[in-house]
């Protein structure tokens, strides 16, 4: 297995507030935190989440996005230039990881709590309302720059500076990369489709929803393997 290590660069925390007038409120806004963070089995201490059906809960406890993906949003002229996490509302930002190199159910030490990826990020509307792009959920579909999820195993006290390190690696084949892009696009084979709704680690929704591909709700002709490019 091979060492995976990285420094915890941002943590960001937020409050539901009606950020559009006339639509459902958020707690997508995220601004920096300082000083140690009480992490619970349902996020941190001073995080909200607005629906509880679609965000936040133990298996999206902790949103995690690379921080170097901003660059790249730049330098396609997505964002302005010095935009800084947590632009996209995620929770931990880190340099050194990404959705390639992070597999479905890893398990990390975060200051003195431990986590495990349970999914990617499946973003909705309010991805493009708070960025200012109508078609910044799709474009996070397309690149495959979504960030993960962590379900936490053990709570634990976390803050800037910290060390992300992987204790753990069950399913190397599986990268967060993969998992998502067949997860949102549905272009997976029935064979993978059907083991990856038997995944423990997976979060429950996700398991489900490739439960129901294997069942027959594909395409035929979208029936990629898992581990080849759509």
């Amino acid at each position: 297995m091979a060492l995976l290590n990285v420094t915890v660069g941002g943590l960001f925390c937020g409050s539901v507030a009606e950020l559009w007038p006339g639509r459902p409120t958020s707690g997508i806004q995220k601004d920096p935190v300082s000083g140690p963070q009480h992490l619970g089995l349902e996020g941190f201490d001073r995080d909200a989440q607005a629906d509880l059906s679609v965000h936040g809960g133990p298996d999206k406890a902790l949103h995690h996005y690379p921080a170097e993906h901003y660059l790249l949003w730049q330098a396609e002229g997505l964002m302005e230039a010095g935009t800084q996490p947590a632009a996209f509302g995620e929770n931990i930002s880190t340099e050194g990881m990404t959705e390639e190199t992070a597999c479905i159910g890893d398990i990390f030490t975060l200051g003195s709590a431990t986590v495990q990826i349970s999914q990617g990020r499946q973003p909705c509307w309010k991805l493009n309302a708070h960025t200012g792009h109508d078609t910044m959920a799709y474009l996070f579909q397309k690149t495959g720059r979504t960030g993960w999820y962590y379900r936490v195993l053990v709570p634990g006290k976390v803050e800037v500076g910290d060390p992300l390190t992987l204790l753990e690696r069950l399913h190397p084949d599986l990268s967060v990369e993969m998992v998502t892009r067949a997860r949102l696009t549905k272009k997976i084979a029935s064979a993978d489709a059907v083991r990856l709704s038997e995944i423990p680690e997976l979060a429950e929704n996700w398991r489900a929803a490739f439960g129901k591909m294997a069942a027959g709700n594909l395409n035929e002709n979208t029936s990629a393997r898992l581990t080849g490019k759509s």
